[in-house]
C-alpha cells in the first residue's frame, strides 16, 4: 500500500499556477479508492503504533464499520499532509511549525516588533492560550515568532523535514517560543488584546465570568505557588462563551463585549471601572433566543455591535440603547446552521462576513439583510472563524474550518471568469487554501505587520506561523493595480 502511494505521488507534479491550489485535492480520491480496495482485498485491519507509522494485522473476524472508518480517516489524514509537506516549498515564502505543550484555543498577533540587532529577523509576538487535562494548570500565554526582516536572504524551497518548516533564513533560522505564561482558571477559551493598551488581555474560559490581565503587572513566568490573579473580573454572563471583542475607537477605551451560552451580549467600561477588581456590565443585550457564538465591533460607527449565534440569526445592536430587549437590526435564518463567527470589515464601512455550520462564509450588506451580497463555497465543515486582512483595502478574508483547512478569499475576484482547470480548484474568490494542519482549526489571525504572515492553531496542539508565495498574491496584486478597481460596496455583489 505504501509503495502505491509513493507511485501515486511521485507521478503528480505540483500545479503551481493555480492560485487556489490545494496539493492535497489532486489525488484525495486516489488515495482513498486505494485504501479502501487494499482492506477488503487483504481482509486486514490496521491500527496506528506509537510512533504514527500503520501496521496491519490478520483479523479473525470482519472489522466493525466504526474502527476501519477512523482508520480510513486517520490514513487520509496522513497521506494529505504528506502530500502538502512535498508541496510545501512550491506554495509558500515561510511555514513555521511549532508543537506546543497543550492545545490552543485562540491566537492574536500583538502590536510590537522588536528588532534584534545585528540579526536578519525581528521578534514578532502573539496571545496563545492552553487547553489542559482537568487537573493541569492553565495559562494564558505569549509566544514570540522569528520573521525574517526584508533584507534576509529566504530560500522558500528548503524544508526542514525535523522541524517542519520551509523558508530558511540567516544562520539562526525560523522558531517559536513561549516569553511569558500567566496562570488562568480554566482553559482559554480565547483571549484578546485592548487595541489602547495591548497589555490589557481579556479572555473568556469556562467561567461566567471574563478575566482582564494587565501583563505589565505579571512575571514572565509565574512561581508555582503564585495564586490565579487577574487585575479585573467582570460580571453579568451566567454561563461561559467565546466571544470577545474590545472597541476599536478612541472614543470609548476600555469598552468590550462579550457574548455567551446564556444568550446575553454583556458591555464593560475599564476606563470608568478604575482599579477596581469585579466589574459589573454597563449594559447587557437580550433578543438571541440561542447561545451567543460571537461578537463584533464595527470598525466605523462606535455604537454598532454585531452578534451570532446558534438560532442561526445575526443581530445588530445600537450599545446606545441600555439593556436593550430587542437588536435594532436582526437577520433570522441568515445560514442554514449555527452561526459561528462575524466580523465587520476594516475598509467598506457597510460590508461584514459570517461563518456557519453549514460550511458556508457568506457576506452581508448593514443596509440590506434580506440577501447576503455573495456566499463563499469552498470548506466542507462548520467554519468556526472569519477574520480580514488589515491590508488589501478590505478584499482579504480568512475562515477557518472543522475540515483542517484556512482559507483565503480575494473579494476582488468575486464573479471573474475561470477556465474549466481553475474551477475544479475552487470558485474564482478562493485565493489560496492552507493544509498544513491535521486537526480542527481553532483560531487564526493575519499579523498586523506583515502584510501575508498568518498564525493559526489546532486541535493537536500545532501552531503554525505561515505565509503564502509571493507569486500567488502579487498576481492579484499587480492585476488589480492594472484595472484599478478599488472595491466598493456595489463590486461585491457576486454571484451567490
Amino acid at each position: 500500500l505504501e509503495s502505491a502511494r509513493r507511485e501515486t505521488y511521485s507521478q503528480r507534479e505540483p500545479r503551481v499556477q493555480n492560485t487556489a491550489f490545494c496539493a492535497f485535492s489532486m489525488v484525495l480520491s486516489d488515495t482513498t479508492n486505494n485504501i479502501t480496495t487494499k482492506a477488503m482485498s487483504d481482509g486486514q485491519t490496521s491500527t496506528t503504533s506509537k510512533t504514527g507509522g500503520v501496521a496491519s494485522l490478520p483479523t479473525q473476524s470482519p472489522p466493525s464499520a466504526a474502527p476501519v472508518s477512523d482508520v480510513l480517516e486517520e490514513r487520509l489524514i496522513n497521506d494529505e499532509y504528506k502530500v502538502w509537506k512535498k508541496n510545501s516549498p512550491y506554495l509558500y515564502d515561510l511555514v513555521m511549525t511549532s508543537a506546543l505543550e497543550w492545545p490552543s484555543l485562540t491566537c492574536q498577533w500583538l502590536p510590537d516588533v522588536k528588532a534584534v540587532p545585528g540579526k536578519d529577523y525581528n521578534e514578532h509576538s502573539m496571545i496563545i492560550g492552553t487547553h489542559t487535562a482537568e487537573d493541569e494548570q492553565n495559562y494564558l500565554m505569549v509566544a514570540s515568532a522569528s520573521l525574517p526582516t526584508m533584507s534576509a536572504e529566504i530560500d522558500a524551497r528548503e524544508y526542514n523535514d525535523e522541524k517542519e518548516e520551509s523558508g530558511g533564513f540567516g544562520a539562526v533560522g525560523n522558531k517559536i517560543e513561549v516569553r511569558m505564561k500567566v496562570k488562568h482558571e480554566g482553559e482559554v477559551h480565547r483571549a484578546r488584546y485592548c487595541p489602547h493598551n495591548p497589555f490589557l488581555v481579556a479572555t473568556r474560559s469556562p467561567s461566567e465570568e471574563v478575566f482582564v490581565f494587565d501583563l505589565s503587572k505579571h512575571p514572565s513566568f509565574p512561581a508555582p505557588d503564585s495564586a490565579f490573579s487577574p487585575q479585573h473580573r467582570l460580571r453579568g454572563h451566567t454561563a461561559d462563551g467565546y466571544g470577545l471583542c474590545w472597541s476599536p475607537h478612541k472614543s470609548q477605551e476600555g469598552h468590550l463585549v462579550s457574548c455567551g451560552d446564556d444568550k446575553l451580549v454583556c458591555m464593560w467600561d475599564l476606563k470608568a471601572a478604575g482599579g477596581a477588581v469585579g466589574v459589573d456590565a454597563v449594559s447587557k443585550f437580550c433578543g438571541h433566543t440561542d447561545v451567543v457564538e460571537d461578537v463584533a465591533w464595527h470598525m466605523f460607527d462606535p455604537n454598532v455591535v454585531g452578534s451570532v449565534g446558534d438560532d442561526r440569526a445575526v443581530r445588530v445592536w445600537d450599545v446606545r440603547q441600555k439593556n436593550a430587549k430587542g437588536s435594532a437590526h436582526t437577520k433570522l435564518d441568515a445560514h442554514k446552521m449555527d452561526v459561528n463567527s462575524i466580523a465587520f470589515n476594516p475598509c467598506q464601512e457597510h460590508v461584514f462576513a459570517t461563518g456557519s455550520s453549514d460550511t458556508d462564509v457568506s457576506l452581508w450588506d448593514l443596509r440590506n439583510l434580506s440577501d447576503p451580497l455573495s456566499v463563499f463555497k469552498g470548506h466542507t465543515a462548520e467554519v468556526f472563524n472569519v477574520t480580514w486582512a488589515p491590508f488589501g483595502e478590505g478584499t482579504i478574508l480568512g475562515s477557518s474550518s472543522a475540515d483542517r483547512r484556512v482559507n483565503v478569499w480575494d473579494l476582488s475576484r468575486i464573479g471573474q471568469e475561470q477556465t474549466p482547470e481553475d474551477a475544479e480548484d475552487g470558485p474564482p474568490e478562493l485565493l489560496f487554501i492552507h493544509g498544513g494542519h491535521t486537526s480542527k482549526l481553532n483560531d487564526l489571525a493575519f499579523s498586523p505587520n506583515e502584510d501575508w504572515v498568518m498564525a493559526s492553531v489546532s486541535d493537536d496542539n500545532v501552531l503554525q506561523v505561515w505565509q503564502m508565495a509571493e507569486n500567488i498574491y502579487a498576481d492579484y496584486d499587480d492585476a488589480d493595480d492594472d484595472a484599478d478597481d478599488d472595491v466598493d460596496d456595489a463590486d461585491l455583489d457576486g454571484d451567490n
